[in-house]
């Protein structure tokens, strides 16, 4: 008992975090850093921290081998850098908490893949969460008006699902053979990799980190420098998140974890709506609940189908 209690604290402070660092992220970027190279600098500072630690002391877990080798490559350009960029780019433009939730339709595009790529069965609950989670987000995005959200972050936030899709299932490929914590700190690697070539990083907007930043919202009077909101969203935006989930992970069956997805879109929009005053209409907010139903029997479907 005390074992699930402990497990279920750790998922709920990941979520907790992850949720809230949707708030500090959505501030840096609306005061001038770019989405990508927020990116840059997120998955530049998890991967010095996750290799000091790994390769000090479990090394020989980080060697892949000839086979991983191009799964890890993959995983570190669409499970991590496609994911969090495109995530970046949305709550940008849109509201935290509908980004999230859009992102987290990952799970019914993980069946439809399973479906129609690979030929598997999938349970029927599939066609529900499908019908109940794009009816939620038509009602979020109440189409019927011309489409209340923007159109760039709406076609981020499905482009990030996609990706999340694929990091859960590169990620069940590489987990039958690398540890999590050797899989991640491969995925910052690669991202990290990939940005400083194709965003050099001598070319790095450094002004950011001196520059005091707006808090917005309830406390848009109040500012703090760049480099401590940078510094939340690498320490206490990432990698402690991803510690508390890693740890919950190892005490909860994957069933009892999956709930404690379904909770960081609500927090987020929560928080979002606490500090930033983002706001949704009563339709909106059935829709979020329809939404949130959805991938809930999807996430279930999931495990069923073997897809973890």
């Amino acid at each position: 008992m005390l074992t699930k209690l402990r497990g279920e604290i750790y998922l709920f402070l990941g979520a907790f975090l992850f949720a809230f660092n949707g708030i500090i992220s959505k501030i840096v970027l609306i005061d001038g850093l770019s989405a990508w190279r927020l990116t840059q600098i997120r998955t530049g500072g998890a991967f010095i921290l996750l290799l000091a630690v790994y390769f000090t002391f479990r090394r020989h877990e980080l060697k892949p081998t000839r086979d991983e080798l191009p799964w890890l490559i993959t995983f570190g350009v669409v499970g991590v850098t496609f994911v969090q960029a495109f995530y970046f780019v949305a709550i940008e433009r849109m509201y935290v908490g509908v980004a999230l939730l859009i992102e987290f339709t990952a799970p019914i595009w993980i069946l439809l893949f399973l479906r129609f790529v690979l030929k598997k069965n999938v349970p029927v609950s599939l066609w529900y969460a499908i019908l109940l989670s794009f009816s939620g987000l038509l009602m979020i995005t109440q189409i019927w008006n011309g489409l209340s959200l923007d159109r760039i972050g709406l076609i981020a936030a499905f482009i990030d699902a996609l990706a999340l899709a694929g990091y859960f299932l590169i990620g069940d490929r590489l987990g039958k053979t690398k540890s999590s914590a050797a899989i991640t700190t491969w995925g910052f690697g690669v991202a990290s990799a990939m940005l400083f070539f194709v965003l050099p990083v001598w070319n790095y907007p450094t002004e950011v980190f001196t520059k005091d930043m707006e808090l917005l919202g309830r406390f848009n009077e109040y500012t703090l420098p760049g480099w401590v909101l940078i510094l939340w969203i690498v320490v206490m935006g990432t990698i402690a998140p991803y510690l508390f989930v890693v740890s919950g992970l190892r005490l909860l069956s994957a069933a009892n974890a999956s709930v404690f997805g379904m909770i960081e879109p609500v927090l987020a929009g929560v928080f979002a709506w606490w500090w930033l005053s983002e706001s949704l209409n009563g339709i909106q907010l059935i829709g979020c609940v329809v939404v949130i139903v959805g991938i809930f029997i999807a996430d279930k479907a999931r495990s069923k189908a073997g897809a973890h």
